[in-house]
Order: C-alpha cells, then sequence, then structure tokens
C-alpha cells in the first residue's frame, strides 16, 4: 500500500496537523516507509509463537502486600469536626 500527496494532505487535514507543500514529500516518504515495515511484518509466520510481555524474560520483584503503619483511624476522626457510623461528614457542595 502507498499513499499519494492527495492521501498525506487529507491525512493531515484531518488530524488537524499544518503541513506544508515541502513537508507533504517528506511525510510522504516516511509514511510510505511505515506501511512498507508493516506490511514486512504481516509476511513474517508467527504461528506457534505466543505473545510476550516484555522482550526480555523478567519478573518483577513482589513485597509481602503486610500494612507497615498503625490503624489511627480512630484518633484521626477523632479530632474531625463531623464524623457519623466512621465516615467523615462534609457540607454538602451540590444542591
Amino acid at each position: 500500500m502507498s499513499l499519494s500527496i492527495e492521501d498525506v494532505a487529507r491525512i493531515a487535514r484531518l488530524s488537524r496537523i499544518a503541513v506544508t507543500g515541502d513537508e507533504l514529500a517528506a511525510t510522504q516518504g516516511q509514511l510510505n516507509q511505515i506501511l512498507t515495515l508493516i506490511e514486512e511484518m504481516r509476511a513474517v509466520d508467527t504461528t506457534g509463537i505466543e505473545p510476550m510481555a516484555h522482550a526480555q524474560d523478567v519478573m518483577l520483584r513482589l513485597r509481602d502486600d503486610v500494612a507497615r503503619e498503625p490503624n489511627r483511624r480512630e484518633a484521626w476522626q477523632a479530632v474531625a469536626p463531623a464524623v457519623e457510623a466512621g465516615l467523615y461528614l462534609v457540607p454538602q457542595v451540590i444542591e
């Protein structure tokens, strides 16, 4: 697939990108190179190959999900202006 100058101008207009007449030819060449690369990649037989999540076989080091800070909920609610059923009450903003 190859894009014409008119195609590039239309794509630029639809994407709201200002492209001058001099830039159209360069942009056309770059877009055609990208499309050629995509066609080459589609031609590769990938049957039996599993998709990879990362280019290298790496594993993240995970830490244990442990609470490290003490539970100070009641201390903070004791100094709050208004609390009901363990929830902070705030003034109504939307009528």
